[in-house]
């Protein structure tokens, strides 16, 4: 895409353009907690791998672009070994184009602040999908010992220079106001990764003040959803002594404001559909086809971590209603359940497994016959090209969680279906259903409404299975990842962010209520 020009879509080498002419001579320091490279021992040798992970995808045009750091936890086992004296490291390791910065974490405050607070606190609040969230002192404190290790790391990156900080995920809501007290002249950008819910929700966090202060050190912050930022406005002007202009949608505290708004993540739509179009992927999907066996008529996929905010044991409930209500799928219907353990270390990950794993059982033993069974459960990680076989095998895809910032396997499956063909069954409460409206949506707490859907998309006439993927592929297209880059980016750098100031006597503080 050429800059300025609305009616282009945005590509990889339009947002190098736009970044180049933006950061001409200045920094730019992305940091996130899960880091692009992993440098592991193998064999007597040190392998660099790059994790699956749509983050790298969303943020690695940017760092190749300005040639920029990237500050992210070391956690490979051999990390430590490829660092020089300031714990840097130049990547891709054939194509080096930017540095990445490692912070060591000891054990203890590695599993407080990431397992801990994040995982068993931020992590089931913000997703409301009935889960208690566990809040302990020692975790909070750990949080804050890991976002001051970050605040230390990227200070030093910045030099004490002007830099453009742009921070992920629910991981460092303490980071930007440590940045800005030492040093004002950092412009700081954060993308919230995760719904936020509504205030009365949030009332729970027991140190929402600190927290919330601390995210209001950013210039500028980012949720998916128009509704995630009215819940974040209506938490401050309810939990914190500020002003909030809900017009512009921004929040005034300590003499400086914060711009919160919308921005939808989304994927690399071109490439994606390259890739899935490869003959790689189609030997993999006569693979998956004999793997499944000659039963497999209709085929149902769903592809998750085993996490308990995706909705997997009701989805798979929803399998049995509608074995149950319509015989003529026995013997025919194939769902493949990709569940990755993920957080295993986190007992209520353990249980989900256990659950996921009982429920297959019990709907395996009630229907199978004659050598076919319905539930195929993976467990394991499967690499990119696997999915996009299982995408463009699928009759439908099922997304059914009980509440998500986006999803983006909404979008893969989109992505994946050049072919014009694929019904994606798309729960309401994801980020992704606000775009990916030609869907059919339905509420995954009713294992019936799920039922009636796989069965409207099993009978939809081509035409109009055509029309909703045309339209869904029309979506993904145009908000693609690149979109969402300079968007955010775009955003923050617009320099009116700073430049006016509402009048001292209309900074009314308002109580905590």
């Amino acid at each position: 895409m050429v800059p300025g020009n609305s009616s282009s879509i945005w590509t990889r080498a339009g947002l190098h353009e736009l970044l180049r002419e933006r950061f001409a001579g200045s920094r730019f320091i992305a940091v996130s907690n899960r880091e692009p490279y992993i440098h592991r021992r193998r064999d007597g040798k040190i392998d660099c791998i790059q994790p699956a992970s749509g983050l790298t995808t969303a943020l690695e045009p940017i760092l190749r672009a300005t040639g920029g750091t990237w500050v992210a936890h070391g956690s490979g086992d051999a990390d430590r070994l490829v660092v020089d004296r300031r714990d840097h490291v130049a990547v891709p390791e054939d194509k080096p184009a930017y540095t990445l910065r490692r912070v060591w974490l000891d054990k203890e405050i590695e599993d407080r602040y990431y397992y801990g607070l994040a995982n068993e606190g931020l992590w089931p609040l913000c997703h409301i999908a009935f889960h208690r969230p566990v809040f302990r002192q020692d975790d909070w404190e750990c949080y804050r010992k890991a976002n001051q290790a970050f605040a230390d790391a990227v200070l030093e990156e910045a030099e004490g220079e002007p830099a453009f900080v742009f921070i992920q995920d629910y991981h460092f809501a303490l980071l930007p106001r440590m940045l800005k007290e030492r040093n004002p002249n950092l412009t700081v950008a954060h993308f919230w990764h995760i719904p936020w819910p509504n205030r009365e929700v949030f009332r729970a966090f027991p140190w929402k003040e600190e927290l919330l202060d601390g995210l209001l050190g950013n210039d500028l912050l980012g949720f998916h959803l128009q509704y995630h930022c009215a819940n974040f406005l209506e938490t401050v002007d309810r939990g914190l002594e500020a002003m909030i202009d809900e017009d512009r949608s921004e929040v005034w505290r300590r003499e400086r404001v914060t711009r919160v708004r919308p921005f939808p993540i989304s994927i690399d739509f071109a490439q994606h559909t390259r890739e899935a179009d490869g003959l790689r992927v189609q030997l993999e999907m006569e693979r998956w086809r004999a793997e499944l066996g000659s039963q497999s008529e209709v085929i149902g996929i769903g592809i998750d971590r085993a996490d308990y905010t995706k909705g997997i044991p009701e989805r798979l409930k929803a399998i049995d209603r509608l074995l149950e209500s319509h015989e003529e799928y026995r013997g025919k219907l194939v769902f493949l359940q990709v569940a990755v353990p993920s957080r295993t270390q986190i007992d209520d990950y353990q249980k989900l497994i256990e659950e996921i794993d009982t429920v297959t059982d019990t709907i395996n033993r009630r229907w199978s016959r004659d050598g076919w069974c319905p539930i195929h459960l993976c467990r394991r990680h499967l690499p990119q090209y696997e999915l996009m076989a299982l995408h463009r095998l699928a009759n439908f895809c099922l997304v059914t969680s009980l509440h998500d910032g986006m999803n983006l396997v909404a979008k893969e499956f989109v992505a994946s279906r050049s072919d014009g063909d694929g019904v994606l069954v798309l729960s309401s409460f994801t980020g992704a259903a606000r775009e990916l409206t030609s869907a059919l949506q339905i509420n995954p707490f009713s294992a019936d409404q799920m039922a009636q859907a796989i069965r409207r998309a099993l009978t939809m006439p081509t035409g109009e299975r055509r029309y909703r993927m045309r339209a869904l592929r029309s979506v993904v297209r145009e908000n693609n990842i690149y979109c969402w880059a300079a968007n955010m980016v775009g955003t923050a750098l617009q320099p009116d962010v700073r430049e006016y100031s509402y009048p001292q006597a209309d900074l009314v503080s308002r109580a905590a209520g």
